[in-house]
């Protein structure tokens, strides 16, 4: 047993990893335990480059989120936004515009805490704790209710989530029912990982994630490519995320192929 740190809230296990902590030690943040640390630990043993990997994923959800924005959309909708960092979905869109709103949604108590406390007192923004394999009860949410109009074009952001959503628990069906909701004009963004080039790695990290509350689901970008049916990919498409519309003076990337990042647009 280790001890409860004064930020935790009583009813979270410390003593059981989630992905969500262990994302947030690999991209520098202090929100996570000893077994959250051990998990990550495991990942990086069997993945070395895991923790640049996971601070590209952030950085394409960075660079995406900029688009959507530049396409006229204010309004987002974050699932699986994980425990805040730097950089958050609604201070990027509300420095553009501090009308923007955003809901970030997660499963994990200690994300959705953490993000209560960053967005206390900012109106335009709000944390749920929802399932996404639920995405009646998300939709319905008097957050969601309140702070998104589904009239009006939306930033759907699912970056670093999906393949912690197995097949079982249909990831398919849920986001139809949420595409399903979103008007004309709105965006999906998806950063999604995949073992299809490196399997013998990823049996490592699978084997270490298997004993969380959201083992991981990695698909084949055929797979991934399916989640955006009825929606128009954006140029350069479903690529690897760290080269999808890289900034101005960002160098070439080394990194081995590990997460595709793409942006779709509903017509």
């Amino acid at each position: 047993m280790t001890d409860r740190p004064d930020w935790a809230p009583a009813e979270v296990d410390h003593n059981t990893a989630t992905v969500a902590r262990a994302y947030d030690y690999l991209l520098g943040g202090s929100h996570n335990f000893a077994a959250d640390r051990a998990l990550a630990r495991q990942m990086i043993a069997a993945v070395p480059e895991v923790k640049v990997q996971a601070r590209a994923n952030r950085a394409f959800l960075h660079r995406a989120t900029r688009f959507v924005l530049d396409q006229g959309v204010r309004q987002f909708l974050d699932i699986g936004s994980g425990i805040p960092t730097v950089g958050n979905v609604h201070e990027i869109a509300q420095k553009v515009d501090p009308e923007a709103r955003v809901v970030y949604v997660d499963i994990d108590p200690i994300a959705v805490a953490h993000s209560r406390q960053i967005l206390a007192g900012n109106p335009n923004a709000s944390a749920i704790r929802e399932d996404f394999a639920n995405p009646h009860a998300i939709l319905s949410h008097p957050s969601v209710v309140e702070l998104i109009d589904f009239s009006q074009p939306v930033g759907l952001l699912l970056v670093a989530l999906l393949h912690a959503v197995r097949d079982e628990r249909d990831p398919y069906g849920a986001l139809a029912v949420l595409k399903d909701r979103l008007a004309p004009g709105s965006y999906l963004v998806i950063g999604h990982g995949t073992h299809e080039h490196h399997p013998d790695q990823f049996e490592e990290v699978a084997a270490a994630v298997s004993r969380t509350a959201t083992p991981l689901a990695m698909r084949t970008h055929a797979e991934i490519l399916r989640f955006f049916d009825g929606f128009e990919l954006v140029e350069p498409g479903l690529i690897w995320a760290n080269e999808w519309r890289p900034d101005t003076g960002d160098q070439p990337s080394t990194l081995s192929a590990f997460n595709y990042g793409g942006v779709g647009r509903k017509p």
